[in-house]
């Protein structure tokens, strides 16, 4: 395989907490503009997967290349810069800011101190957080306190401060956790959406969701991969059954 047709090459890749490993030899390969979603058991080794990738653990063995860039020895700041963005389980915006300055203040420019002194509100920064409000679905909010907004559009925002970013390669921890089946719904649009000019590993357990989004499912067990495939492949798998899907 020729890792230049992958925009995330990952193999042999390992990781041990006192003794116990996480992930354990594991190969992942993501093709560009590839809607990947990882399922699998509760301690599979999920979040620790997406926790290596963008740097905030260390792997102990093994490599992870993201468009022919080695990202195992690189800092988490330095991962985001060369175009991977993560979203947590948990939303982290700022509250007391408008959905407008939530986004204005994603734009790569102003991450750094010095970047958010010099930093000034350019038409180039409003026609980005024009088009991001809009793939979201937030343009008729932008002038709305983040607070105040819904569970489900506080976790869209945060999908677009990433977008703010132009990553090519999202990463997304249970997005519809906590939301409500009209919010699900519009989450699966606008993940496809986003999907077109991007890479995105999202890890979910609600199956039907899975079945709406997904190009490729890759199912995790003790640290493992255990199937990949299309989504009906990967059902009617007996390993699958048998670890996952029979409880």
């Amino acid at each position: 395989m020729n890792p230049k047709e992958f925009v995330l090459y990952i193999e042999d890749l390992s990781v041990s907490f006192d003794g116990f490993k996480a992930i354990d030899s594991l190969n992942l390969y993501v093709d560009k503009n590839e809607l990947r979603v990882i399922i699998g058991p509760n301690g599979a080794g999920k979040t620790t997967l997406l926790d290596l990738i963008c740097g905030k653990t260390k792997a102990s063995a093994g490599s992870i290349k993201f468009k022919d860039q080695e990202l195992t020895r690189r800092t988490e700041h330095a991962i985001v810069r060369s175009g991977v963005g993560r979203k947590f389980q948990t939303p982290s915006i700022y509250e007391n800011l408008s959905v407008f300055q939530n986004l204005e203040v994603s734009y790569p420019q102003g991450r750094s101190v010095l970047g958010a002194l010099a930093f000034r509100c350019t038409d180039e920064v409003k026609a980005r957080v024009q088009v991001v409000a809009e793939e979201i679905g937030l343009a008729d909010k932008l002038d709305m306190e983040a607070g105040l907004l819904s569970h489900g559009q506080k976790q869209w925002l945060e999908i677009g401060m990433l977008l703010m970013q132009e990553p090519e390669l999202l990463m997304l921890d249970e997005p519809i956790a906590g939301m409500s089946a009209k919010e699900r719904e519009l989450t699966a649009e606008l993940l496809k959406r986003i999907c077109k000019n991007r890479s995105m590993i999202v890890i979910e357990h609600d199956m039907a969701f899975v079945a709406q989004i997904a190009s490729k499912v890759t199912v995790m067990h003790q640290g493992k991969i255990l199937a990949e495939g299309t989504m009906d492949q990967v059902q009617s798998d007996p390993k699958v059954i048998d670890v996952y899907l029979g409880h």
